[in-house]
This record gives C-alpha cells, structure tokens and sequence, in this order.
C-alpha cells in the first residue's frame, strides 16, 4: 500500500514542524467543531503532508479537552490516507526506559467520559467496528523498517494504555496497568486511534518514553525532567518521521 497525503498528529514537545516547507496555517471548521489548531500542510520527504498539534499551538488544551473528534474530522476533510501520531508517555516495563522510542502494537483505553465515537446514534447512526488490531500493521511496520535503515533505535511493539490526565498516576495505578500488560503510559491515545478507525484511515504513533512511570524510579517526576528528555529526543523523532515518509 501507497501512501500520498499523509497527516501528523504532534503531541507534548511536538507542537510545530521545522525543516519542512509547510503552507500558512489554515483554519477549518467542522461539523463537531474547530480542531485544537490549525492545519499546516506542505510537502516534506516526498510526500504531502499535513500537521496537526493535538494540544495547539502553544501547547494549552489538556488531553481530556481535546476535541478529537473534530481533530479527525478536519484531517479527513483534507484527504489524507494515512495518520502517524506522536505521543509523550511514561515508560513502565523495564524496557521502556527514557528516552526510549517505541512502536506500540496494542492500547487498553482507561479514559472516560470523552466524545470517543462518531457512531453515537446523533452524529451519525449506530455502528459497531472492530477494533482487535488498534494501530494499522502496514504503517506500523513501515515506521518499524524506517527506523531500522535510518539507524535509529525503535523497539517494536508494546501495549500503551491510556489514562484521563492532566495529573500524572499514582503508584497504585501504574501496578494494577503492569498487570494489566501496559509497557507505556499517555493520555491522548484514545480515543484518538478508534476515531481513525471509525473513519477508516490507516492510524499507528511513534512514542518517546519521557519518564519512568510513577514507583519506576526513586524520585519524583518532575516537568523539568520530562521537558530535558523531550529536547533531547524529539528530534530522533522527527528523524523518524522523515525516514517513514521518505519510506511510505
């Protein structure tokens, strides 16, 4: 499968693209609503682009006020074929260290309360999908193969499991997810990944492990922490991202 017109969702530490040539912002409106920030579309590696930042642009909306809804619905308005998302998460089995970049293959959803369906009976009619392979293999495996000939270093594979935000977790809560067979932690991967799937545009996230999970390490996690590993790693992540699309 080709891929043409292909978006990205930036996360925390990931609210702009530099390096490519990318139009002035546009902005959309949607049945659900405007998305968290304009739209930014260009060409880079090869391939049409489009960026869109989940939080805006500074980073302001919290992950259980996005409007994910309306942010798919504007990606999809634009045509594009395919979605890779980025995503700051904690890291919780050993391997997920910080720093680390990871290519999950599974999700457990722990979130609540979140527009997560565009088949609510009101928007649009009753419809069950399913869902037993969140992430699309294909470009989740080109992402995989990309980061192998670029030499960067992605494991691949891993259960992400995504909790409702803003704070943080507590020890308990981390314990009951390792059981649960979670190797990393985010807030914005649902409802995010199943409304791409309701749409049906391929959808798979590179995430940068930005700390240990909460009991992971002796200390506190602190946003200086998270923030230095973010400056250091993001821009493996953007590497990442050039070499996917140049893949695709």
């Amino acid at each position: 499968m080709s891929f043409q017109n292909i978006a990205i969702i930036g996360g925390t530490g990931l609210t702009q693209l530099q390096g490519p040539q990318l139009n002035p912002a546009l902005v959309v409106e949607t049945p659900l609503g405007q998305p968290s920030s304009p739209l930014h579309s260009g060409q880079w590696a090869g391939k049409e682009v489009v960026f869109l930042a989940r939080h805006g642009h500074p980073h302001a909306v919290p992950p259980h006020k996005v409007n994910y809804r309306a942010n798919l619905l504007a990606l999809q308005q634009q045509g594009v074929d395919a979605i890779i998302a980025v995503n700051a998460v904690g890291g919780i089995t050993p391997a997920m260290q910080s720093g680390v970049i990871a290519v999950p293959q599974q999700l457990i959803d722990y979130t609540w309360g979140r527009d997560s369906t565009f088949f609510d009976g009101e928007f649009r009619p009753l419809q069950h999908i399913d869902f037993t392979h969140p992430y699309d293999e294909t470009l989740r495996r080109a992402i995989v193969q990309a980061a192998k000939n670029a030499g960067i270093a992605a494991l691949d594979g891993g259960v992400y499991g995504a909790t409702q935000g803003p704070r943080l977790e507590t020890i308990a809560e981390i314990s009951r997810m390792e059981k649960d067979g979670c190797d990393l932690v985010g807030m914005t991967g649902m409802p995010e990944a199943v409304l791409a799937r309701e749409l049906g545009i391929p959808y798979a996230c590179i995430c940068l492990v930005v700390n240990p999970a909460a009991g992971k390490s002796d200390g506190e996690i602190t946003m200086d922490y998270i923030n230095n590993v973010i400056a250091s790693g993001m821009q493996q992540v953007r590497d990442l991202l050039a070499a996917t699309l140049a893949r695709l």
